[in-house]
């Protein structure tokens, strides 16, 4: 029996705050599809989804804390506040993460990213 959508997506943010690109990957169908919200394709199956996680796994700072999460059926909706390591510096943005699930993994991913806030120096 598949996981729960709400337990695929876990497993997905865990995996993502633990830079496990194979873990992450099991996330996703092979054919998954990543969109910015109402707009452009970001990537599509393994070959495209794989290198934009490894190229953002290398930032040390990189961890999303959820903020709130809601099902419904199978898509789930979750509100991160995300730290990355910007050209800029270190700082955070919302990000808010719509996925949907089909047999125990992602088929397609939507994100709207909010607004860059830097840290001030240490």
């Amino acid at each position: 029996m598949p996981a729960s959508p709400l337990a695929v997506v876990q497993a997905q943010l865990d995996a993502y705050n633990a830079k496990d690109i194979d873990a992450l990957m099991r996330t996703y169908a092979p054919d998954a599809r990543q969109f910015a919200i109402h707009g452009a394709l970001l990537a599509e199956g393994h070959a495209q989804i794989r290198p934009r996680y490894q190229e953002r796994f290398l930032e040390p700072d990189l961890h999303a804390r959820l903020l709130s999460r809601s099902v419904m059926g199978n898509f789930v909706t979750d509100l991160e506040v995300v730290t990355r390591n910007f050209p800029e510096g270190k700082g955070s943005l919302e990000m808010l993460c719509i996925y949907e699930v089909e047999d125990g993994r992602i088929v397609r991913a939507s994100f709207a990213a909010g607004e860059k806030r830097l840290f001030a120096p240490a």
